[in-house]
């Protein structure tokens, strides 16, 4: 009897990693009905986290923060009482997903104006819930505030020169002139903070959050070296009253993720930078899954040359090829040879577009076709 592991991200936009991996399950069972088949949803520390955490033994809970622009959202959490343990995602609170794509860079949901508060208010109500470890998914922000909003909900003060709360959003740094963190909520330095990321980006500069990220979130062109010098400003403060040297956690690999939440999540929340998808990996038991597993089967939407860095097929795919197990993978598309496939572990890849050129119909319709990809990976082990 054959013991096949799924552990698939998201087909983002397309189907979850639950749903991928119910389509694979029933594909290799309409094959092999026998086999006896384990699913372990994974995720690279971005969206998907929280689903991966729920798939084992946390709690979905639900709370009202505000969003990026101020308007009120609900946004879901994953907790496990007996660990003491929260997974949140940024994107949950102030993500790109939550504007409508019309209004992304109009003068309703302009870039520079979004806030992380809703980041903040997320992390306080886990605290309130008992969380002594909280996982910051961060990814899919719409935000470009170096998280300044996140720790002004946790108590921080951001102080303009007449002594006024500065505005929303990395615009509104442009006015500091004090930081104040003598507020912050002291369950914060009780708590241990871990940052689930896989981006190196340092929060300013031409690698930093505002040059790469701040058009993705309708910042315009002409807006960007101002916002980045408003960062600067806030990074500076905030490691001077941290007594630090400049640059001690602005410049530091990942400081520019979620448009610098991942600075203040190092700096002023004390937490620690971690793979996003190793971390997700062990949250969910990947490695005890796996043992005496005769195949693996990963995937993503896509696979490209961001998989091949770290991603979750490609660290599930090392992580299998470590315990002596083989590893194919699915995906919607890829442009990778076989080759580079191969280089990261993987025997072979099955890709919709194989069996339905329609890629359109691939995007709206994935759950089928998978499930007959499913079908093709099992006739390939009898």
């Amino acid at each position: 009897m054959a013991h096949i592991v799924i552990a698939c991200d998201k087909f983002k936009g397309s189907a979850t990693a639950s749903e991928v991996a119910e389509a694979l399950r029933l594909g290799i069972s309409d094959v092999l009905d026998d086999a006896e088949i384990t699913c372990v949803p994974v995720a690279d520390g971005g969206d998907g986290t929280t689903d991966a955490a729920l798939s084992i033994s946390f709690e979905r809970h639900t709370c009202r923060v505000t969003g990026p622009f101020g308007r009120p959202t609900e946004a879901v959490y994953a907790y496990d009482p007996g660990s003491g343990t929260a997974v949140l995602e940024v994107a949950e609170a102030c993500g790109l997903g939550l504007i409508p794509a019309s209004e992304v860079g109009t003068e309703t949901a302009d870039g520079k104006d979004a806030s992380s508060s809703g980041v903040g208010e997320l992390i306080a109500h886990a605290l309130d819930k008992g969380a002594r470890r909280i996982i910051l998914g961060l990814g899919g922000s719409a935000t470009t505030d170096g998280g300044a909003g996140m720790i002004a909900s946790l108590g921080a003060r951001l102080l303009t020169d007449s002594g006024d709360e500065v505005g929303p959003g990395g615009a509104g740094l442009k006015e500091l002139a004090t930081v104040d963190l003598s507020g912050i909520d002291p369950r914060i330095a009780e708590a241990e903070i871990v940052i689930a990321s896989d981006v190196t980006n340092p929060l300013c500069g031409d690698e930093g959050a505002a040059a790469v990220y701040g058009p993705q979130k309708g910042v315009a062109a002409t807006d960007v070296p101002d916002l980045d010098d408003a960062l600067s400003r806030f990074a500076g403060l905030v490691e001077e009253e941290l007594g630090v040297r400049a640059g001690s956690f602005a410049e530091t690999p990942g400081a520019g993720a979620a448009g610098g939440l991942g600075f203040a999540s190092l700096a002023v929340l004390g937490g620690t930078m971690e793979s996003g998808a190793d971390l997700v990996l062990d949250l969910v038991g990947f490695d005890r899954s796996v043992d005496g597993a005769d195949l693996v089967v990963t995937g993503e939407g896509r696979f490209d040359t961001q998989t091949l860095q770290g991603k979750a097929p490609a660290r599930v795919a090392q992580r299998a090829r470590e315990a002596g197990v083989r590893t194919v993978a699915i995906c919607g598309a890829t442009d990778l040879s076989a080759a580079q496939v191969r280089g990261v572990g993987i025997e072979e890849i099955h890709a919709l577009t194989d069996v339905e050129p329609d890629v359109a119909r691939c995007l709206s319709e994935p759950l089928p076709l998978i499930r007959r990809l499913g079908r093709r990976i099992a006739s390939n082990m009898e």
